[in-house]
């Protein structure tokens, strides 16, 4: 292992078995062993805010998970020095080489913060973009999916904690944050994820046993902390899912807990080229704000963006349909044509916008296909231009996944700049307000 090119989820995976039997420093007050992932969320969480003037529930046991570490680094210099010989012997040296993620991560907290904010299923960190653009500090991070937790390490410099379902995780929340972010997820509630699991018989919004109710965990830290204030974001069929019963549960509930509600559905055109709607749910403390801050939504506008724009000017033959794949693709939508319906490929005018780019992206690229000229098949979008689609800058990392991975990111992330507009409002009635 050469140190300049060391990472941390790279060492996790490798090393976990060994440094998980050390001792008591694996394992949390009832005895269980921590899984390696939460301690490396413990320990970058730990880092990224030891001096931000942050009352941390796990300090203690970050220390000692660094400390134990830090110790097994050493052993491995000694049993392996030609691995390990640019390594000092110093705390300072040993920390920098452990977690020079941490300190290359592009997106940083900002230096002097204006207020803090939680990331819950936090996804590809959508939210935590648009929330530090307005001065936030994230100070916990959550998101069970593995690949996404990659993803967010690189790019944030902090592994977010696992499932938010459980109290395990939610004994991490520090108290005394101001605002709470959660894109939660939006399948029982999709129409795409309504109708997929209606043919398997299953039950779809609150009666989802798996999904439908992560909601109330979010409903249950909202009560536990009270924050100043919250941004929920869901697809624009949780407003009509049950003809309304769905989303007057949730207004109802927000309510009951004293925030007063602002709610909207928004299409994301009007900062990417992509026709995507999503409800905007925003809440502020009435024991705060009395019902009194000024909030508005911004303004939606006409799309101002093309898809050609975002297209790069040299793609891989590898995204190019493949004969058999484009001839399907053709076959499947006329035969759903002739039945009267309107599902099928969508070839884009790359003088106009795209469809709902989705999370199944990766299988058939088929609701946003380039047009290549007469004679060539179409091919999909690149995992960058999915990550400029949803407004994500250009030095977001993304290889740290697979292409698959990248395309299911893109997919369920939310619109950057759309959640960055809101946010910026937000904010402005939340420090305004005396």
């Amino acid at each position: 292992m050469k140190t300049n090119e060391f990472s941390l989820f790279d060492f996790c995976k490798k090393q976990a078995d060994k440094i998980q039997v050390f001792g008591e420093e694996t394992l949390d007050q009832e005895g269980r062993v921590i899984p390696f992932i939460e301690q490396a969320a413990l320990v970058t969480h730990y880092l990224q805010l030891k001096n931000a003037n942050i009352n941390l529930p796990y300090t203690s046991q970050a220390e000692k998970i660094l400390n134990l570490w830090y110790g097994f680094i050493r052993g491995e210099k000694v049993r392996n020095p030609e691995a390990y010989a640019s390594l000092a012997d110093s705390d300072v040296a040993y920390q920098t080489y452990l977690f020079s993620d941490i300190y290359k991560a592009p997106f940083q907290a900002p230096e002097n913060p204006k207020f803090t904010f939680i990331d819950l299923f936090a996804g590809m960190g959508g939210f935590r973009l648009a929330m530090q653009a307005q001065g936030g500090r994230c100070v916990f991070s959550s998101e069970w999916n593995e690949y996404a937790q990659k993803t967010y390490m690189v790019n944030f410099g902090e592994v977010p904690f696992g499932d938010i379902t459980k109290e395990s995780t939610k004994k991490y929340i520090p108290k005394g944050f101001d605002v709470l972010c959660a894109g939660f997820p939006c399948q029982p509630f999709s129409i795409a994820g309504v109708s997929k699991k209606k043919s398997l018989g299953r039950e779809t919004g609150f009666k989802d046993k798996t999904q439908g109710t992560l909601f109330f965990d979010v409903a249950d830290i909202i009560n536990r902390y009270r924050p100043k204030a919250f941004f929920l974001e869901n697809v624009k069929n949780l407003v009509s899912h049950d003809k309304g019963n769905t989303f007057r549960v949730i207004r109802e509930t927000l309510e009951e807990l004293h925030y007063s509600i602002h709610y909207l559905v928004m299409d994301g055109k009007t900062y990417v080229p992509q026709h995507r709607e999503r409800i905007m749910i925003v809440g502020f403390n009435k024991e705060l704000y009395h019902g009194e801050e000024h909030f508005t939504f911004p303004e939606q506008k006409e799309p101002s963006m093309t898809i050609g724009q975002i297209l790069e000017p040299s793609v891989d033959k590898k995204y190019t349909l493949s004969d058999n794949l484009w001839r399907y693709l053709q076959d499947y939508s006329m035969k759903q044509q002739m039945k009267g319906n309107g599902f099928g490929y969508g070839l884009v005018d790359l003088n106009g916008i795209t469809r709902t780019l989705s999370a199944r992206y990766y299988k058939d690229g088929s609701e946003i296909l380039i047009p290549q000229g007469e004679g060539i098949n179409p091919r999909r979008l690149t995992p960058r231009e999915c990550a400029r689609l949803m407004g994500y800058p250009d030095n977001y990392i993304l290889s740290a996944v697979s292409d698959v991975q990248a395309y299911r990111q893109c997919g369920n992330s939310v619109v950057v700049p759309l959640i960055t507009a809101v946010s910026k409002n937000l904010a402005q009635a939340m420090l305004n307000m005396k």
